[in-house]
């Protein structure tokens, strides 16, 4: 009884706060937005407390694992010894096997296997979603892609896109996670709460922009994802996708070194001046936020400051402060708290999705650059959504 009052306060705060930033309150269809909600809570629910569901995840986790075991060769291979524990440990065992999966999605993408994976779930998508067949399938090449790579598959239509329809591709590709970094969560977070993520953010951000961001699709565009790479041989391709998924790791590093290096100066001098660190500040603020979703009060608190902190540095900042205290919280905080963690939502995204569109067409980057606040709003409510209903079923 508890879990569904947490939850009914939770869906009223996270729509109300939805509508208080919607662009066209009279254009909120509450049929979609129902229809989306009870699908969550049904694969919710199905993934996290049946047999069946608890066994596909099982199996989807243990895939990775083998894939993350193969991409071990490779790094050992270049790094040998220095695989087993010691300053580089992270880098090697969390981030080198980004390279591995993205090179297997290039290799998915070049036989025409992923474009057709997205266009057959897009075109699901699309029939419960109420929005455009352009607007699902982002959903998926995003979560499939990445943040930077997706927008590549749209490049001829770009200019062709109203303020609307870019808030909700950017938002989409804000509120989801690249499948070339899934395996890298896996190594710090229990795998079936970050499947659970996956699944969940993409219909959480149908509702949430359902409410921020209504409109009515006029005229559907056609959609070439088979062009992606068109022209290039397999070669070319692997060692494009090879070299995108080092560019990555390379930069979660360094995005790790300047964040963490930084939260720990700020804790520093609020220690010095205030007497209690910043990320204990944070906290307060996300308080009672974590609460609302369900979070014991007693852990409310440690779980706020992880929250907040995943939105000013990121996702995996946030993980790493989480493995920390892990054994300090209960099952129940673990599981809303690595849902909410597992998404592009922070600060970060805001220049990386922006500069990503910037750099296939300019008119449109600068458009997404200025509603990057609203992004980054709506896509930590979605978050915040996916971690309610899981807060429900555990």
């Amino acid at each position: 009884m508890t879990s569904i009052l947490h939850f009914i306060l939770s869906l009223v705060v996270i729509c109300g706060l939805a509508i208080l930033a919607s662009n066209n309150r009279r254009g909120i269809r509450p049929r979609y937005i129902i229809q989306l909600l009870v699908i969550q809570i049904g694969l919710a629910w199905f993934f996290l407390s049946s047999d069946v569901g608890e066994g596909f995840v099982r199996g989807f986790a243990n895939i990775f694992q083998y894939l993350l075991g193969y991409a071990r060769h490779g790094t050992e291979f270049v790094f040998g010894g220095m695989m087993e524990g010691g300053l580089a440990f992270f880098f090697l065992q969390v981030l080198c096997p980004i390279i591995f999966i993205s090179a297997l999605i290039g290799i998915l993408q070049h036989i025409k296997v992923l474009p057709l994976v997205i266009r057959a779930i897009g075109t699901v998508l699309s029939k419960v979603n109420g929005m455009g067949k352009l607007e699902s399938f982002n959903a998926v090449s995003s979560l499939v892609l990445g943040q930077s790579e997706n927008f590549i598959a749209y490049k001829d239509i770009l200019n062709k896109m109203s303020d609307r329809r870019m808030y909700t591709m950017a938002a989409t590709a804000m509120s989801t996670v690249s499948m070339s970094i899934v395996g890298a969560y896996m190594t710090m977070l229990d795998p079936k709460y970050v499947i659970v993520a996956l699944v969940l953010n993409m219909f959480g951000t149908f509702v949430v922009l359902s409410l921020i961001n209504p409109y009515e699709v006029d005229k559907e565009e056609d959609i070439q994802m088979n062009n992606l790479h068109e022209g290039q041989s397999f070669f070319e391709m692997l060692g494009e996708y090879i070299l995108a998924g080092f560019k990555v790791a390379l930069i979660v590093a360094a995005m790790l070194i300047g964040f963490i290096a930084l939260i720990a100066m700020v804790n520093g001098i609020f220690s010095a001046v205030f007497g209690v660190d910043f990320e204990t500040i944070l906290g307060y603020v996300f308080y009672p936020f974590a609460w609302i979703l369900g979070i014991p009060a007693d852990e409310a608190l440690k779980v706020g400051g992880i929250m907040a902190v995943k939105l000013v540095s990121n996702e995996f900042v946030a993980m790493d402060s989480l493995t920390k205290i892990i054994g300090e919280l209960s099952p129940r905080s673990i599981a809303i708290l690595s849902v909410f963690l597992v998404s592009f939502a922070n600060f970060s995204s805001i220049g990386i999705v922006a500069g990503a569109i910037k750099g296939l067409n300019e008119k449109q980057g600068n458009t997404v650059a200025r509603f990057g606040l609203k992004l980054l709003y709506g896509s930590t409510l979605v978050s915040f959504l996916s971690g309610a209903v899981v807060g429900l079923i555990v």
